[in-house]
């Protein structure tokens, strides 16, 4: 018969033995260091004796590379009991409160590991890094986050309950959100962007595949009227913008009537100018930057000519100006079919 337990090598009280308190208490000391393990740290030389660590029934796991006295006696644990150490070797299994770390561990045989998450398993909130709470029940903080594939490919699925919902991407900058994409209150796919209290939608695909930029600077310009003979020297403008988007603008009235255009964004833009004539005794008619600059020129003579046109790319800066240079005598036809001004931000 073995003189000692098989897990925990508590020794027997052997039959007719004397002093059997002592075998007795030998075991008692053996479970009060070993029941609810709690190891204090992990070093490879004992604490001072005047250390508050050195407390009776303090535990430590002996390190590799130690020292008397515990020298080769590395992965023990270290039991400081009445006034001397008593040497403990885990067998697998064992679990351990590692204070220091403060980490739950289990000894597999070879090593201290943290005790692993189970192969399934619910739970409520899980913060990585992070601490989770009831709107962010998954929490992570990390410089990078890997999703790959298991078979052939890999999707991220964000699901809400009604198209009057939102499943949605968030991009924030400390915390206060400046770009959104996904289905955002309906079920067309959006790329949306803030200023931290406006949001603006960029891109908007609908069910068809239709693509649309709503918030694109974009109009198509033209002066309600017959016809009008401005005077050389004079600059005209338009009353009306057709489907206009993006924020361009009318602005200040104009000599020879009508207002200029104000241009919202910095960007290249597509202009494309169409001028109807009823008579001309030669013209010139300028599309003008700011009152100066020459964008766009047309002119004309006595030919009988009843439109003409001409299209570029201009580089516009927010706050610029758009209106018509005239020279010569002409008298120009008004309305949207007549003499127009389409402008797209490319």
């Amino acid at each position: 018969m073995s003189e000692t337990t098989p897990n925990l090598s508590m020794p027997f009280i052997l039959p007719a033995q004397a002093q059997k308190h002592v075998t007795h208490n030998e075991a008692l000391l053996r479970l009060d260091a070993l029941v609810h393990l709690t190891i204090a740290d992990e070093r490879a030389n004992p604490p001072d004796a005047a250390s508050d660590a050195m407390e009776d029934g303090a535990c430590f796991l002996i390190a590799t590379g130690a020292t008397a006295p515990w020298a080769g006696r590395a992965g023990r644990i270290a039991a400081w009991q009445d006034g001397a150490w008593t040497y403990i070797a885990p067998r697998p299994g064992w679990r351990a409160w590692f204070a220091k770390a403060a980490r739950l561990k289990v000894f597999d045989g070879s090593a201290w590991r943290d005790i692993p998450l189970p192969q399934e398993a619910e739970i409520a909130l899980l913060g990585i890094n992070a601490t989770a709470d009831e709107a962010n029940r998954l929490a992570l903080s990390s410089t990078a986050s890997l999703f790959t594939h298991a078979g052939n490919g890999h999707q991220i699925k964000v699901n809400k309950a009604t198209a009057a919902d939102t499943a949605s991407l968030l991009f924030q900058t400390n915390w206060t959100g400046h770009a959104e994409m996904g289905l955002a209150g309906n079920d067309r796919f959006s790329i949306k962007v803030s200023d931290g209290p406006t949001w603006l939608t960029g891109l908007d695909i609908d069910a068809a595949g239709t693509v649309r930029r709503p918030n694109q600077p974009m109009a198509c310009a033209y002066r309600a009227g017959t016809s009008v003979s401005p005077v050389a020297g004079q600059q005209s403008g338009f009353s009306d913008l057709g489907a206009a988007t993006g924020g361009l603008t009318l602005g200040a009235a104009l000599s020879g009537g009508g207002n200029a255009i104000v241009i919202p964004a910095t960007g290249v833009y597509l202009v494309a100018f169409t001028l109807g004539i009823v008579s001309s005794t030669g013209h010139g008619v300028d599309l003008l930057r700011n009152g100066t600059d020459i964008l766009l020129s047309l002119r004309g003579s006595p030919s009988g000519q009843t439109s003409q046109s001409a299209t570029a790319l201009v580089a516009l800066e927010a706050g610029d100006i758009l209106s018509l240079g005239h020279s010569g005598s002409a008298e120009i036809a008004l309305g949207k079919a007549r003499t127009t001004l389409a402008l797209t931000f490319v």
